[in-house]
């Protein structure tokens, strides 16, 4: 890694924020193990019952059996939603940059899975699900304290926001959420950012942007969180418009400004990876879209539906639209516009019915499709992989369009067209309040990268590859 200077204070602030963190974190272990122990008596008198409280602020979940078929469906989205990126999103994106430059960015990939999981772990978890306040959530789970799964009694203590099903299994499931934003975010960046900065940044920006947006939508006592009885503005996202895809492409938007335009570019390196990478994303997001009901029931099964139309819907029109606009229908296009539906369909899933979902695909195919061409050509900026035009442009319609086609009956709100006009105003605050707050912060974390470590590569690094001047290593 190749600092800028000053060096040694950028290490020794580091250091000091590592030992400050610690000592808080063990802080917080302390506390939390010094009043379980002085509720040990009280809990002798007698077991606490699971109660099953609606508002995850006042429910009390001690000693609970898992439910068995929740719980299995859990593992599998979980499992479903990592593949999401490694190897969906690392294909798909591999695909899409130079031959120089694909070990690099499937490496992002795979880095950012590991370095998400380990601030997890430490506490991004806890400040993300747990409570604490309207903004942030506590550290009771800092190093993931506190977490009972007792195997022999079958009994543990699960998050409210997931009665059904163990703690280890909601962390782990939120985890890949948490995950996935993130490594989107690169494409926007692809083929011209430091992996060292890329480390740096993508770091920061999970403490200090997913953490707290997540626990807005939903934490227990988020400001935006539809499910938090005493929330300021109640946004509709069942899994990730806001959080994920929103947040992602405003922060690559950010990343594409600061860094400026690549030197150079050419065309995609392999269709056939981008196909594979798109395919991958498509059966993975039934993990992330029906997963997001943190149950086996209805309401994933109606999630899974929607979905997969939104999808098909968004595909179809966008080959459409790329045929007549340019002639030819591309295996590129085709995949970008599922994508796009998938993205769109996302915060409306658990709460729209299969025509809603087939408009919000006809609308993602025809706007994404133009924000990835005619609004990046007129703003001019150099968003590699679409991440913006995309994800940012495309959770923003899918946010939207929630609160017009939501049903009652599917998800327990009325949007635009059952008569509650209001939904739509509190989806678009979500929006803006989003938006404003990640480029902020994003914009902020990049200047200090920038500073400390320095954003991009070299130029003559640039025009040889990131692969063989980075790690060493090239495709054949």
């Amino acid at each position: 890694m190749t600092f800028k200077k000053p060096t040694r204070a950028g290490l020794l602030a580091l250091a000091l924020g590592v030992l400050f963190a610690l000592f808080l974190s063990m802080s917080v272990i302390d506390h939390s193990y010094a009043e379980e122990a002085a509720a040990a008596p009280a809990a002798e008198a007698g077991p606490p019952a699971c109660a099953g409280n609606p508002d995850p602020k006042l429910a009390v979940l001690e000693k609970c059996t898992p439910n068995s078929g929740d719980t299995a469906w859990m593992l599998t989205s979980m499992a479903l939603v990592l593949m999401m990126t490694i190897p969906g999103l690392g294909l798909f994106y591999g695909g899409m940059v130079r031959k120089k430059n694909v070990g690099d960015t499937v490496m992002t990939s795979f880095a950012i899975t590991c370095l998400i999981s380990i601030l997890w772990l430490i506490f991004t978890y806890s400040l993300a699900f747990r409570s604490g306040t309207p903004f942030i959530g506590g550290l009771d789970r800092a190093f993931l304290q506190g977490i009972v799964s007792d195997i022999s009694k079958g009994i543990g203590n699960p998050n409210p926001l997931a009665p059904t099903i163990p703690e280890t299994v909601y962390l782990c499931f939120q985890l890949t959420f948490a995950i996935i934003t993130p490594a989107l975010i690169a494409g926007a960046f692809a083929e011209r950012m430091k992996f060292s900065a890329m480390l740096w940044f993508i770091g920061l920006w999970a403490i200090f942007v997913y953490s707290p947006i997540a626990h807005w939508v939903w934490g227990p006592d988020g400001f935006l969180a539809s499910g938090n009885s005493d929330a300021w503005v109640k946004v509709l996202d069942f899994a990730g418009g806001t959080v994920v895809h929103i947040n992602s492409g405003v922060a690559g938007l950010m990343a594409c400004l600061v860094l400026g335009k690549r030197k150079d570019t050419g065309p995609n390196h392999n269709m056939v990876l981008t196909f594979i990478g798109a395919s991958l994303l498509w059966v993975g997001w039934f993990g992330f879209n029906a997963g997001s009901a943190v149950s086996a029931g209805m309401q994933a099964g109606m999630a899974m539906t929607v979905t997969h139309m939104a999808t098909a819907s968004a595909a179809f029109t966008w080959m459409l639209v790329e045929w007549m606009m340019r002639g030819k229908p591309t295996v590129v296009g085709i995949c970008t516009g599922a994508v796009a539906g998938l993205v769109a369909i996302t915060p409306a899933s658990g709460f729209v019915g299969p025509l809603g979902s087939l408009c919000i695909g006809i609308a993602a195919g025809i706007l994404c499709y133009w924000g990835c061409t005619g609004l990046k050509h007129m703003l001019g900026y150099d968003d590699a992989l679409d991440a913006f035009g995309v994800h940012a442009v495309g959770g923003a319609v899918g946010a939207l369009l929630t609160g017009v086609f939501a049903v009652e009956q599917y998800g327990g709100t009325a949007g635009l067209i059952e008569g509650n006009a209001m939904q739509v105003v509190n989806q678009i605050e979500g929006i803006v309040i989003v938006f404003v707050y990640d480029a902020i912060v994003s914009l902020i974390i990049l200047k200090i990268v920038d500073i400390f470590i320095g954003l991009r590569v070299s130029d003559e690094v640039e025009r040889e590859g990131l692969d063989l001047a980075l790690h060493g290593e090239i495709v054949h």
